[in-house]
């Protein structure tokens, strides 16, 4: 009676039961047929692989716009060395241990750079060097107050002249000459600046002797002064008083077309131009 009454308490067995039990033993609690199941039920994972690929093409396209800036990057490096490789190339000779240069640098002037441009690029760097050193005199001067010889209307008169010997060559094809100057100076007063009236010329070569047994007295540097129209010899030693020296300059110049200095001119007879 007991078993039997047991039983009676149990509740009947539906087929909505047994659907839900043969869910929960396949592991699946999927509600039984109808609206909230359909609305409550498993949904496919397809917006969670989206965010994944997007996620790998932006990696991918950061990536390669890293590999491009490193490439752009060493390209740019190696351009550069290029340049300066280049360029050291197509510097100034250097000089060799013992001072001669190089096969590269016996070129001929045409050859990779224009003619006379080291010489010009020297000459320059000599003319700024002179021009710190006038200034310098210039100062010296001032600091005496006074002015420097080469700044006086006059020429000094710690030397006087005793002789000229001059030798020109005129060239009429060109209309330039060459000239060369020997001057017997007698010092007044002792100094070491020789100042002397000189335009529009290109001085090869200035000598100073004493005689052929003192020899030579050694010249410092040498300038134009365009503003009074002189040339300035720099000595490195005072000339002594009393004492005769030599000047020797060796110049060239244009013939010139106008009334200054050796100039040209031109008359007219029976019609033809002389």
């Amino acid at each position: 009676m007991a078993l039997e009454e047991k039983r009676e308490k149990r509740p009947p067995v539906t087929p909505m039961m047994i659907e839900e039990e043969a869910a929960l033993r396949n592991g699946s609690r999927a509600l039984p047929p109808g609206p909230w199941a359909e609305a409550a039920g498993p949904r496919p994972r397809t917006t969670e692989r989206h965010i994944a690929v997007h996620k790998r093409l932006v990696l991918v396209f950061a990536v390669s716009i890293l590999a491009l800036l490193a490439v752009t990057m060493i390209a740019v490096l190696l351009s550069v060395r290029f340049e300066e490789c280049g360029a050291a190339a197509d510097g100034p000779p250097r000089a060799g241990g013992n001072g001669s240069l190089s096969g590269a640098a016996r070129q001929q002037p045409g050859a990779g750079q224009p003619p006379g441009r080291p010489e010009e690029e020297a000459r320059g760097g000599e003319a700024a060097e002179e021009k710190e050193e006038e200034e310098e005199d210039e100062e010296e001067w001032q600091r005496r107050r006074e002015l420097p010889p080469w700044a006086r209307p006059r020429l000094p008169r710690h030397l006087r002249p005793l002789h000229y010997n001059l030798m020109l060559s005129a060239f009429m094809e060109n209309f330039t000459f060459s000239g060369e100057v020997n001057v017997q100076l007698e010092v007044r007063n002792a100094s070491r600046y020789i100042v002397l009236h000189a335009h529009r010329m290109h001085i090869e070569a200035v000598r100073v002797a004493e005689d052929k047994l003192a020899g030579g007295v050694r010249v410092a540097r040498t300038f134009f002064y365009p503003q009074t129209q002189v040339f300035v010899v720099v000595l490195n030693r005072s000339l002594e008083v009393q004492r005769s020296y030599n000047l020797k300059i060796i110049y060239n110049a244009l013939i010139e077309n106008e009334l200054l200095g050796f100039f040209r001119s031109s008359y007219v007879l029976h019609g033809e131009r002389r």
